[in-house]
C-alpha cells in the first residue's frame, strides 16, 4: 500500500481552527480550507459555507474489485462528524465525489438549520441517495439565484462533459458563483471550458475562483473537467484576483500534479493559491 499525502491539518486541530475562524469572523476578509477533490470550506462574517464535500471512502471502496479501482491518494482531512458549524453545504451535481450520503448525512444530523443547495433537476436523486425528504433542498437552475445569511448563490451551468439538461431544461451539472460583502468566489463544480462559459462569468468580478485542473481523459473512463492549462487560461479570461485549483491528488487513475498548473498559471501571469489538505487561507 502506497503512503497517503499528509494533511496540512486535520480533524481535531482543523475543527479547533474553523471554529475560531468562525467565532472571530468579519466582513473585511474570509478564509478557504481546501478540504480535498473538489471539497472547499469558505468562513465569513462568522458564517460557514461548504462546497461539494467528500470525506469518505465511498469511492475506494465501491470500486475496489473493479477494473477502475480507486486508489485514494491523500488522508481524509476530517471526520464528517466533526464538522458542527456548517450554514450550508453544496452539491454541483450528482457524482459521489460531490454528493456523498456518507459525508453529507452525518453533517445534516449535526448541523440541523443547515441550507443544502444543489441543482433542481437532481432533487430526486438528491433525496433518495442522502435520505433526506425531498423539499429540504434549495434547487437552483442556471440563471436563478438564492440569498441566505449573507450569502447570495448564482447558478451556473457546468459541462461535464456536455451541458446536460433534463426534460424541463434544467441543468444536471452546475456551478456557483457565491457574492457576499463586496467579495465574489466561483466553485465551477465539475466542468469543462464550454462556448460562452467567461462570459457568463467575467460580469460578476470574481475574487476567487476554485476550478479542476485534472483534464478529460477518455481513456480513464470517466467525465472530464478542465486541465491545467485551461484552469490558468479561464481565470485570466473572467479576471479572476485569484485561481484555486482542485480535482487532484484523490484518486491515482484521475489526477494531475497542481505544478502543472502552477507552470501555466505563471505563463498567463494569472495570480494562485495551492493549498494541501486541510490548509487555510486567508483572503482580502
Amino acid at each position: 500500500m502506497s503512503v497517503l499525502i499528509p494533511a496540512f491539518r486535520k480533524d481535531k486541530a482543523l475543527r479547533e481552527e474553523i471554529v475560531l475562524s468562525k467565532k472571530n469572523g468579519h466582513e473585511k476578509a474570509f478564509d478557504i480550507w481546501w478540504l480535498g477533490q473538489s471539497g472547499f470550506l469558505l468562513q465569513w462574517n462568522g458564517k460557514c459555507v461548504l462546497f461539494d464535500p467528500y470525506l469518505s471512502d465511498a469511492l475506494t471502496k465501491k470500486y475496489a474489485s473493479t477494473n477502475k479501482p480507486h486508489v485514494r491518494m491523500s488522508e481524509r482531512v476530517i471526520d464528517p462528524r466533526m464538522l458542527d458549524c456548517i450554514d450550508i453545504v453544496t452539491s454541483s451535481h450528482n457524482h459521489t465525489d460531490h454528493l456523498d450520503a456518507e459525508t453529507l448525512i452525518p453533517i445534516f444530523e449535526n448541523n440541523p438549520d443547515i441550507v443544502f443547495i444543489i441543482p433542481e433537476a437532481n432533487r430526486d436523486f438528491v433525496a433518495e441517495r442522502t435520505k433526506c425528504h425531498r423539499t429540504f433542498s434549495k434547487g437552483l437552475n442556471d440563471g436563478e439565484t438564492f440569498s441566505h445569511k449573507g450569502f447570495t448563490f448564482h447558478g451556473i451551468p457546468a459541462a461535464h462533459n456536455e451541458l446536460e439538461r433534463d426534460s424541463a431544461g434544467r441543468c444536471k451539472f452546475m456551478g456557483f458563483v457565491v457574492q457576499f460583502g463586496s467579495y465574489s468566489v466561483y466553485h465551477s463544480g465539475d466542468t469543462l471550458w464550454f462556448e460562452g462559459l467567461e462570459k457568463i462569468l467575467a460580469p460578476f468580478r470574481v475574487d476567487v475562483a476554485f476550478l479542476p485542473i485534472n483534464g478529460n481523459d477518455p481513456s480513464r473512463g470517466v467525465a472530464g473537467n478542465l486541465n491545467a492549462q485551461e484552469a490558468a487560461e479561464l481565470g485570466k479570461a473572467i479576471g479572476a484576483r485569484y485561481v484555486i485549483p482542485h480535482h487532484y491528488h484523490m484518486f491515482e487513475f484521475n489526477t494531475v500534479e497542481p505544478s502543472v498548473f502552477v507552470d501555466q498559471a505563471k505563463r498567463v501571469e494569472q495570480a494562485y493559491v495551492v493549498l494541501q489538505g486541510g490548509e487555510k487561507v486567508v483572503m482580502w
